[in-house]
């Protein structure tokens, strides 16, 4: 009863925060559903291309949510349902929210540029030079972070061991069974979103038929996987991301997300459905995380622990290069913008509250680590409320459910690749300069989209094959830092424009605090491993090095730009009084 009762309470507590506080930003801000987006004034059929909403809505839902609202929570969970809880639901409300709507905003009010333009209208040229760079750094690790993620999915065993059949198998592990569906599922959306770009097949029945194509290659892939080992699948994983990012969104981007997007929505439902099936049920189904354990566990202060690990089911500051990157390119009307941008970011909280529910019902065997991963622990967890282990029907969910891991991981991989390389490029361009082609001498090279991507890729996926534990908590504390200076970066420009911000300046104190806690933490514990030089071949120096200097670097660019914001916000107070 008590999974029933969270789930009902994290609803409720969303929707009210979704009707109440959204709309109430929505008039503070002056959403004007008349106005033209940039997605109808700057199409180019590349990366401006309006989208019906439900299409936009896949897009951006997909790529915000990846494996983040699933890894995070149940990480998290040490410190005890309660406070994960609370920061997935109070966080998404008034830090999340506000943080991908504000974003989102600012974008389609800036000919839909990112919130580094943004920045470099408030804060000047260097600020926005300072931030490309931050934000680069934050894409690396985002990419590194789900690699690793999908390659797990795709192969459980860590290393690079070889397995013993090379290719298509019968009778397929979930991994073989997820790593089928996801190919084929990237040759679907390719289909998808040739029917319907160049043949004019309209939306409804191609969704219908999108629909009906996943069920069946779903039943394909439980009968026949691919096997191949991890260092196989990072290359093919690398591949794929470099070319999804270099083509136009309506052949790969919009299709593929709105496609995906059923399927987290499906994997949503069976969740919510397995949640009532196991409150009432006669088999022994108990969740069993305890309601707070500590402020302090595993030599870790759940401040700022907590808030840097659950990252994506609260607050995501990749979420800001996706709004003001991607989906403010493609929004056919600002009415549509509070359902996008702060609607999704509450979705994603109530799927970090059902990842929450998921670990609860199998904590003890995720306590004893008998999971390779929280995505598998997640998926066990919600097979696990509608059957025993070992069953038809156990197995099939779980590979569904390890599918859609996979699959949201995908989506955000080439998002955050394509935004790699609009501000790769972006970084070596001078005022004048619109694309790459306008540069001169070497800044041409280095602003050549194949350039920025392949280097992206290459970095991210070199990371990739670190452990998942060496990478997120990383990730965690820039991504949410990155969260700390978008919120910045917003509440600066609505100030010059003469809007309130006053709703920004909680959030972004937070977010900036735990951040750069978390970030001095790191490098401390990094500088003592290597100074104590106990390393293995699964745990090489250089992953250590890399996390230190990395950690030091985000700070000291985080600490400029804090100082700069801090300046503006005194100028406008002193233009203001």
């Amino acid at each position: 009863m008590t999974a029933l009762l969270i789930i009902l309470a994290a609803i409720a507590l969303l929707f009210i925060g979704y009707v109440v506080y959204g709309s109430w930003l929505a008039k503070q801000w002056g959403i004007d559903p008349a106005r033209k987006t940039p997605a109808l004034e700057k199409e180019d059929g590349v990366d401006y291309l309006a989208a019906k909403p439900a299409v936009l809505m896949g897009h951006h839902f997909s790529s915000i949510a990846g494996a983040g609202p699933i890894n995070g929570p149940i990480m998290a969970a040490v410190f005890g349902w309660v406070p994960v809880f609370l920061w997935c639901v109070i966080g998404g409300i008034f830090f999340g929210g506000l943080q991908d709507f504000g974003s989102l905003f600012a974008s389609i009010r800036n000919d839909g540029k990112s919130v580094g333009e943004i920045i470099k209208q408030s804060l000047g040229k260097t600020s926005k030079k300072l931030f490309i760079i931050f934000a680069l750094l934050v894409l690396i690790l985002v990419i590194a972070s789900f690699v690793n993620v999908v390659a797990g999915t795709f192969l459980t065993v860590f290393s690079a061991d070889a397995v013993t059949k090379l290719g298509v198998v019968a009778n397929p592990t979930n991994n073989q069974t997820t790593a089928m569906i996801s190919v084929l599922f990237i040759v679907l959306a390719v289909v998808y979103g040739i029917v319907t770009n160049r043949f004019g097949v309209k939306t409804l029945p191609a969704t219908i038929g999108g629909i009906i194509c996943i069920v069946g290659i779903v039943i394909f892939g439980l009968n026949f996987g691919l096997s191949f080992n991890r260092n196989f699948w990072i290359v093919v994983v690398a591949l794929y991301i470099a070319v999804a990012s270099l083509i136009p969104v309506w052949i790969m981007l919009q299709p593929r997300d709105y496609l995906s997007s059923f399927l987290l929505y499906a994997m949503m439902l069976i969740a919510f459905v397995g949640i009532f099936v196991g409150t009432f049920s006669s088999r022994d189904v108990t969740f069993s995380i305890p309601a707070f354990t500590g402020f302090k566990v595993g030599g870790n202060f759940i401040f700022p622990t907590l808030f840097i690990t659950v990252a994506c089911g609260a607050c995501s500051g990749f979420h800001s290069l996706i709004a003001s990157g991607t989906t403010s390119k493609q929004l056919d009307s600002e009415k549509t913008a509070k359902a996008v941008g702060y609607g999704s970011m509450l979705i994603e909280s109530a799927l970090g509250i059902v990842s929450l529910i998921a670990v609860g019902v199998v904590w003890e065997a995720w306590k004893g680590k008998e999971f390779g991963s929280p995505s598998a622990a997640f998926g066990a967890g919600i097979a696990t409320l509608f059957a025993d282990k070992g069953t038809s029907v156990y197995n099939t969910i779980t590979a569904l459910l390890t599918l859609a891991v996979s699959v949201f991981a995908l989506t955000s991989l080439d998002s955050a690749t394509r935004l790699s390389r609009f501000m790769f490029s972006e970084l070596f361009l001078k005022e004048d300069e619109v694309t790459w082609k306008d540069a001169t001498g070497v800044r041409k090279l280095l602003a050549n989209p194949l350039f920025g991507t392949a280097l992206m890729v290459i970095i991210g996926s070199t990371l990739g094959a670190l452990k998942l534990s060496a990478i997120w908590s990383l990730f965690g504390a820039a991504n949410q830092l990155l969260a700390g200076i978008a919120l910045l970066a917003v509440a600066a420009w609505l100030g010059e424009v003469g809007k309130n911000n006053k709703m920004f300046f909680i959030p972004m104190i937070f977010m900036l605090a735990a951040t750069l806690t978390q970030l001095v933490i790191t490098v401390i514990k990094q500088t003592g491993v290597i100074a104590a030089g106990k390393f293995s071949a699964s745990d090489p120096a250089w992953g250590h090095w890399f996390q230190l200097l990395f950690a030091a670097a985000m700070a000291m660019l985080a600490v400029i730009l804090v100082i700069e914001g801090v300046k503006t916000f005194v100028k406008l107070a002193k233009k203001n009084s």
